[in-house]
């Protein structure tokens, strides 16, 4: 177990315990055009602590916000599966909500507007703010309200003077990425209506270490989750969570319903409770369950790395789909390159004909797979790996299998 100088960004407690130590890695979504190939990059270190007091796990803030998300690229529209998923959140909250068009929706780090769009549909007003300008523009030119700002407490006092409070803020996988947690939940105290309600969605931090899914753990993402965190994050700050919903995406994820502690304060549904106890008896208040789980992320890393050289002295070829965030903390962290896995492929066209951070393995789109015919496909994003075995299904037209690495190496 280390120990660091600097303290919790929830609760400022001395940060003395070390979750996960994944080496050296770059900054995730930092993909290298084929010009800089023969550039020097930067690598950070990749360390989780766990927090001894309130168990937020976080990794340190190494590089500004500012520095990585004034420019993004990832644009949510192109997972299909999340846009159904956004398009049942809308449906669903506009009905729990009763929201309509006298309604406030405000949506933090709204991307590239795939949600603000389902509200659009319903007639109910929902503007976005949104800190990447290239991702917000797109928005922008679709004909949707986005305001281009990192949201705070400076930012939700200046939209409540320019357009009023809020029935309705919204925050899908955005809390993870903030820096300065405490800021930002300040700000969505300010932003919201007396009557309102917040949700956030963010990974279930159960299934990080539970699910072995350490291959979240990125520079971008600085904090991890758990409920009875998340309740205190937002007693700090005079809300309440008073209920929450388990949802299938990104391995598993929490959403979070909050309101204003003060007042009429709604009744705490019996899963916050439930869910709470479940953390504790998974032992996510014991140190122990942390050092296990140190031992686990290097059984995947050898498991791995003995399937892609087997597969190689036999003869085969294997090839990935996807280029997430995800992906460059697994390939860093094992010392995978082009030698185990030829190329992998995006969807995302910003993506295509650039290069892995850190391990230069080249991105093509999709149609490459056809033309290689590889016999091995390494699902990157394996969270969504029943949205990309369907699509590409007539890959078994010529044998190939596909290879899920998290929670545990599976050929399916």
């Amino acid at each position: 177990m280390s120990t660091d100088i600097r303290g919790c960004r929830l609760c400022r407690s001395p940060l003395k315990h070390t979750a996960i130590d994944l080496g050296l890695s770059p900054l995730c979504q930092n993909l290298v055009p084929r010009e800089n190939l023969n550039k020097g990059e930067m690598f950070y270190p990749l360390r989780a602590f766990v927090c001894d007091q309130c168990w937020l796990i976080q990794v340190h803030e190494l590089v500004s916000g500012e520095d990585i998300y004034s420019h993004y690229a990832y644009f949510s529209s192109n997972s299909d599966s999340w846009l159904q998923h956004a398009s049942d959140y809308c449906d669903d909250i506009v009905e729990r909500l009763s929201l309509d068009q006298d309604s406030q929706v405000v949506e933090i780090a709204s991307n590239d507007g795939y949600l603000l769009n389902f509200f659009r549909e319903k007639g109910v007003p929902a503007y976005g703010v949104e800190p990447a300008a290239n991702v917000a523009q797109t928005a922008i030119d679709r004909g949707l309200d986005c305001v281009v700002k990192f949201f705070g407490v400076e930012t939700a006092k200046q939209l409540v003077a320019e357009r009023g409070k809020a029935d309705l803020v919204l925050g899908n996988n955005v809390i993870g990425h903030v820096p300065d947690l405490n800021d930002f939940v300040a700000g969505l105290k300010i932003l919201l209506a007396e009557h309102g309600t917040v949700t956030i969605e963010i990974p279930h931090a159960i299934n990080l270490i539970k699910a072995n899914q350490f291959d979240t753990i990125y520079q971008e993402h600085y904090s991890y989750f758990l409920l009875l965190t998340m309740r205190q994050v937002f007693e700090r700050h005079g809300m309440v969570v008073f209920d929450a919903d388990e949802i299938p995406t990104h391995g598993g994820s929490l959403r979070y319903y909050a309101c204003h502690a003060e007042g009429t304060r709604r009744p705490v549904a019996p899963i916050v409770e439930a869910i709470e106890q479940r953390e504790i008896d998974a032992g996510l208040q014991d140190l122990d369950t942390y050092r296990d789980y140190s031992r686990c992320v290097s059984e995947t890393k050898w498991n791995l790395l003995e399937f892609l050289i087997q597969a190689r002295r036999d003869g085969k070829s294997v090839a990935g789909y996807g280029a997430p965030g995800k992906a460059a903390t697994l390939l860093n962290y094992c010392g995978i390159r082009e030698d185990l896995l030829e190329y992998t492929v995006d969807r995302n066209t910003m993506k295509q004909g650039t290069f892995q951070v850190g391990t230069l393995i080249p991105i093509h789109a999709p149609e490459m797979i056809s033309v290689t015919k590889p016999d091995y496909i390494l699902i990157l994003p394996w969270n969504l790996k029943e949205e990309i075995m369907e699509q590409l299904s007539y890959v078994r037209q010529w044998g190939a299998k596909f290879v899920v690495p998290i929670p545990e190496l599976m050929v399916l």
